[in-house]
């Protein structure tokens, strides 16, 4: 794989004008492909095979009419305090108000709430259900401003009023400029690390290019493969990370190249060919771990894991290609100030201590973990440890409106919905009966509603709804409690243990639905994948690693640090998301439930960006081990030469996924705490303490490959070792080295 990229990076570095052509058609054609598509629409989640997806299919089958229609809209109504809404002139407010909502456009119809009883018991609160004949997305703006301006008629006679809905989610956009902070942060971090304001810039370009083209391609594709606004903000947060720090582990292997005397072209060949070839490792394991995510069976989950593969699959190809053909026309500009002195001609030796080779803080810092080892080690893995506690009470859930910003007239709506007519009122459940051979539908459904009313927790059971056939009847059950406390998904099993005794009796089947029981459905569903796909993960490290390394020990090692990582992660999602610790700081206004597909989806992309660390710092320890280094000696090589580089793409990524949290965007936000978490713990502590702790300890034994596996094995050749006999590389002139041809 080496001598194939290495002849891929030449080749691009010859061909630049070609290649930066190409790819600049591909980001026209992507741009124009998503300027032509029509807006997608966040979609519902969904669980084939659960018993709430089965009973929201068998509505679509038996009441099609009631699951065609549109968007829907909530105008909540308060009376001034000590009045109430069925007061005269307040009862004037509401009705001036729907009023000019009927008839109006794209609306199907408006309640009155003092003919369908939407009266809270204390007369203070009201509310009235507004249907269109549009999907949230094709609403117009003129009928989004009748909603606003008939709130606005109520207002003005002295009711509060706010609205709830879908109707209004359409203009919600997850807002926030911390993601602009997190990329100014990437490129200061690059120009220290790199030293050159070319270099920094080559990164970034590179890595804007790939997300440009992913979220172009993601909004072409949003309508026919039903993608979110969440996909493509996946998208642009792994593939900007990812993007940036490729290009970065390219570059400075391409300026290490160039110090040592090597022309541009031969440099850049090798740079692709070794560093190149990590990347390519590195970004597979990403690849392979997002696609992976579609076993779960949510197809919400896939289509985030196909977005965020297809994202990071551009940043290695632009990595690739890209990034080797902007070496040829960055010339020298590309090398740090200090490199290009040294190299000119009459600028003399370097500074004497430079010259001396000065160790640097990754040497540092090995020679430190070397001489003690143990003590490094059991303070890691102890403090991991610690953080991880939280995650032992890990409750996952998904966010509804009781999630969103205090400032949103959707969750001030939520809140006067559950103070009016308790908190199970914004999380109805619905009791669905098939009876397709009941001699006597009306008493099987009057026997349901008698059984659901009887369980505890249990507000209040609508009258039931019979289709057309007679075969089918829904009921609503109201629980006491809210849609994600502990006791509503209590409720929802209890409902279901107590209707299996009406279906032994009646034959009929009996289902519960609702978006409450179905998120319920959802989140015990992805806490039984959690543990089969983590295993899966946890293989799929240990084999590709020990392909990769020709080691066992090497690749358990990894795969164990990855776990404290994974774990330390869930806990600072537990400890923020559920029990508030530095929530105010985060943004986060409401505390709950961590987002069920979180736990997973985090698993698989931290499974990649740990694997990347891995093969970069390791590599060179390898690389050092087999030309003879002792056990020691490897391990410093690794850190002299990596660890300066992993380090800064640990900071670079951790400010990208950080940048994200201040998006008003649960699924952002938790994404954004989580993956940022967990990088940090996987790089500066699994990889940078625990690893070479471990290594340290094991000696000679952590290479060690059983003969017949060794044979078994492919040799990818990651570290460039087919490169040597490729060219004839002259004996570098010290005067031309930065460190004095270390």
């Amino acid at each position: 794989m080496a001598a194939f990229l290495y002849r891929i990076g030449r080749w691009a570095f010859r061909r630049r004008r070609l290649v930066t052509a190409l790819w600049l058609g591909v980001l026209l054609l992507a741009g124009i492909a998503a300027a032509m598509a029509p807006s997608g629409q966040d979609e519902d989640l969904s669980m084939p095979g659960t018993e709430s997806q089965k009973a929201f299919d068998l509505l679509d089958e038996r009441f099609p009419q009631s699951n065609s229609q549109g968007a829907e809209a909530r105008l909540v109504f308060r009376a001034p305090d000590g009045q109430r809404v069925t007061a005269m002139e307040n009862k004037a407010a509401v009705t001036n108000a729907l009023r000019s909502l009927k008839g109006g456009d794209q609306v199907a119809s408006a309640t009155d709430p003092y003919e369908t009883g939407a009266v809270s018991e204390d007369g203070a609160i009201a509310y009235s259900t507004i249907t269109y004949t549009a999907d949230a997305v094709d609403l117009t703006e003129q009928a989004k401003r009748a909603l606003e301006d008939a709130a606005g008629r109520a207002r003005d006679a002295g009711l509060t009023v706010e609205i709830g809905g879908s109707a209004l989610d359409s203009d919600e956009s997850p807002g926030g400029t911390t993601e602009i902070i997190g990329v100014v942060v990437a490129a200061v971090v690059l120009v220290l690390t790199l030293g050159s304001l070319v270099a920094a810039g080559l990164s970034l370009l590179t890595a804007f290019l790939g997300v440009a083209i992913a979220f172009g391609l993601v909004s072409a594709l949003a309508v026919p493969l039903g993608l979110t606004s969440t996909v493509a903000i996946l998208a642009l947060m792994l593939g900007l990370a990812v993007g940036i720090d490729y290009a970065l582990f390219i570059t400075s292997r391409f300026r290490d190249e160039r110090a040592q005397g090597r022309e541009p072209e031969e440099a850049a060949g090798r740079a692709v060919g070794t560093a190149g070839s990590a990347v390519v490792f590195a970004g597979a394991t990403v690849f392979i771990a997002l696609v992976g995510l579609g076993v779960v069976g949510i197809p919400e989950l896939t289509k985030m894991g196909m977005g965020g593969a297809g994202a990071v699959a551009l940043a290695v190809l632009v990595a690739l290609t890209m990034v080797p053909a902007l070496f040829g026309f960055s010339g020298r500009r590309i090398l740090s100030r200090a490199v290009r002195k040294a190299a000119r001609p009459g600028g003399g030796h370097p500074h004497p201590v430079a010259a001396a080779g000065r160790p640097g803080l990754g040497t540092r810092w090995a020679r430190f973990v070397l001489r003690r080892p143990t003590t490094v080690l059991v303070i890691a893995v102890l403090g991991l440890g610690a953080v991880a506690l939280p995650a032992l009470s890990l409750e996952l859930g998904l966010p509804g409106d009781e999630s969103k910003s205090v400032e949103t007239t959707q969750r001030r709506a939520y809140d006067l919905l559950s103070e009016g007519f308790g908190p199970g009122f914004n999380g109805p459940l619905t009791v669905v009966v098939d009876m397709p051979e009941s001699a006597d539908a009306r008493a099987t459904t009057d026997r349901v509603a008698k059984t659901v009313r009887g369980v505890d927790g249990v507000a209040s059971v609508g009258e039931p709804v019979l289709s057309r056939t007679k075969d089918t009847a829904v009921l609503t059950a109201v629980p006491r409690t809210a849609p994600n406390s502990g006791e509503t998904k209590d409720l929802v099993h209890a409902i279901r243990r107590a209707a299996s005794g009406v279906e032994a009796d009646t034959g009929a089947v009996i289902l519960v639905t609702g978006t409450t029981a179905l998120n319920i459905d959802i989140s015990e569903a992805m806490s039984g994948a959690l543990v089969p796909y983590l295993t899966v993960v946890i293989g799929l490290a240990v084999l590709l690693l020990m392909v990769v390394f020709r080691s066992v020990l090497v690749p358990v090692k990894a795969a164990l640090g990855f776990l404290l990582s994974v774990g330390a992660a869930f806990g600072v999602l537990v400890a923020v998301f559920q029990w508030g610790w530095g929530a105010d700081v985060a943004g986060i206004e409401q505390t709950g439930p961590v987002m069920s597909l979180m736990p997973v989806l985090i698993i698989g992309i931290v499974f990649g960006l740990a694997m990347d660390y891995e093969v970069f710092l390791l590599t060179r320890m390898r690389e050092a081990h087999v030309h003879g280094a002792s056990p020691g000696e490897a391990i410093v090589s690794g850190f002299r030469h990596s660890g300066r580089v992993v380090a800064a793409a640990a900071i670079i990524m951790i400010s990208v996924f950080t940048g994200f949290v201040g998006m008003n965007n649960p699924t952002i936000q938790t994404m954004g705490v989580g993956l940022a978490s967990a990088v940090a713990f996987d790089a500066f502590v699994v990889r940078m303490a625990i690893a070479p702790a471990v290594l340290a300890l094991l000696g000679d034994r952590a290479w060690w490959l059983p003969r017949n596996l060794n044979r078994v094995l492919p040799n990818l050749d990651i570290e460039g070792e087919a490169l040597s006999g490729h060219a004839s590389v002259p004996e570098p002139d010290a005067a031309r080295l930065p460190h004095g041809g270390r």
